[in-house]
């Protein structure tokens, strides 16, 4: 009878496991489906938007038309001031995610695109994503926990089906919620969905990003170079999330009406781009990050012209993301300072690329399997040490400020604070880990 009963145990052990696999497939393979159809729709509208302006540049003087349409349709849809951060919280705290997110973040960054917004994709995707997510966890009726873990995989599915990088996605995913501690239980849903994801995305006609670099040798000066060129890139993700988070303040203090504020934020970038006299910096500006990174080619206040865009364009209340933006800052950066201690002017880029995005999102690890997928392995640990040093040098500042970062930068202790709550002071973080823990 006790040999019964242990076998019988064992069993039902065995059973939960089975159990568990079978749930996150079927869940995985019905995300990671939806996400790569969806997220190819709208890879292929955010091009078509972007090609249709290029052909008919008068679409620019439409954006504070197409910005009264978005401030309307976000409030018509009961999302108004909705974004990736309420994605995060979903995660953090189980936030329900209206459904009607979807076609707000959806269109409202179509419109933002064929009208010469400057903004990147990456930041829809990740509303889309975590919208689909959540909502077929709540159809299939998972349980709290589980429902965060959904929300996680539809996150990564179309971030995957986007920009052709699963790996990055997965681990952008459970480990960019809170910096600091690995969502493993996460980890095979976020995999099945984003690799399901891809391969819908390829199969519907969107091509993966890849870049073609040329990597220096392997060397003790260059370790000392890039060293040098990190630690520029760090501080250029402080001043790019810091500027982006200020003048975002600044409109909205200064122009509390959101229908007044999108229209000044849209006559502002028709403005710069007269001023400036080329509309490199409105799109996404994936040609300048190419050229950039390929041919070794950049203005060197381009970095400054595209954050300053930016800024101003996701302050007004157009609709898109901050990362592929970051991408253009650290490569046009990377491009000019690189030939100055000695490296080549493309790697240099791709380094920044990495490099800034890294400080930007506070995500080290994903940021080291972004530059395998990007750009092949050959430079990984030129990478990876430029990495990490962006990650620890560029402090407490990120694009999002519902991001949690559990362990200090400094010191291997225990802190639990949000991202752009405080500076990278000892002090300060004393006080914090001691709030936390009588919490």
């Amino acid at each position: 009878m006790f040999e019964r009963d242990q076998i019988r145990e064992r069993l039902r052990h065995i059973g939960l496991y089975v159990a568990a696999l079978a749930k996150w497939l079927v869940l995985s393979i019905a995300v990671g489906t939806l996400c790569g159809g969806i997220g190819a729709v709208f890879h292929l509208g955010v091009h078509y938007a972007a090609q249709t302006r290029l052909s008919y540049p008068w679409l620019l003087w439409c954006l504070p038309l197409a910005g009264l349409a978005i401030v309307g349709s976000y409030k018509l849809m009961g999302t108004e001031g909705m974004g990736t951060n309420d994605i995060i919280d979903a995660v953090h705290e189980d936030k329900r995610l209206p459904i009607l997110l979807l076609p707000s973040i959806f269109l409202g960054t179509l419109l933002t695109h064929l009208c010469g917004g400057s903004a990147g994709r990456e930041g829809a995707a990740l509303q889309i994503g975590g919208t689909i997510g959540q909502r077929v966890g709540r159809l299939l009726r998972l349980d709290d926990q589980d429902l965060r873990v959904a929300t996680l995989s539809g996150m990564a599915a179309c971030f995957s089906a986007l920009f052709g990088t699963p790996l990055t996605a997965v681990i952008f995913a459970v480990m960019g919620i809170s910096i600091g501690t690995l969502y493993h239980t996460a980890l095979l849903p976020c995999l099945m969905s984003a690799l399901a994801a891809f391969g819908v995305s390829l199969a519907l006609g969107v091509e993966p990003t890849r870049f073609t670099v040329a990597v220096p040798e392997i060397a003790a000066s260059g370790f000392f170079r890039v060293l040098i060129l990190s630690v520029l890139f760090a501080l250029v993700s402080i001043l790019f999330c810091n500027f982006i988070h200020n003048v975002e303040r600044w409109m909205q203090r200064k122009i509390s009406n959101p229908w007044v504020r999108v229209v000044a934020g849209g006559l502002a970038i028709i403005a710069l781009t007269y001023l400036v006299g080329t509309r490199d910096y409105n799109g996404a500006g994936m040609e300048i990050i190419t050229a950039a990174v390929e041919q070794g080619t950049a203005h060197p206040a381009a970095f400054l012209l595209k954050l300053l865009f930016t800024a101003i364009t996701l302050a007004a209340g157009f609709k898109g993301g901050e990362v592929v933006p970051s991408f253009f800052v650290g490569a046009t950066v990377g491009c000019v300072a690189a030939p100055l201690v000695g490296l080549p002017a493309g790697f240099g880029a791709a380094l920044g690329l990495v490099s800034v995005f890294c400080g930007a999102t506070n995500c080290p690890v994903a940021s080291v399997f972004l530059s395998v997928e990007l750009f092949g392995s050959e430079g990984l640990w030129y990478f990876a040490l430029a990495c990490g040093i962006s990650y620890m040098l560029s402090g407490y500042s990120g694009l999002y400020s519902s991001q949690t970062i559990l362990y200090s930068k400094l010191k291997a202790r225990y802190i639990n604070v949000h991202v752009n709550s405080h500076p990278a002071g000892p002090d300060r973080e004393e006080r914090e880990r001691e709030t936390a823990e009588h919490t």
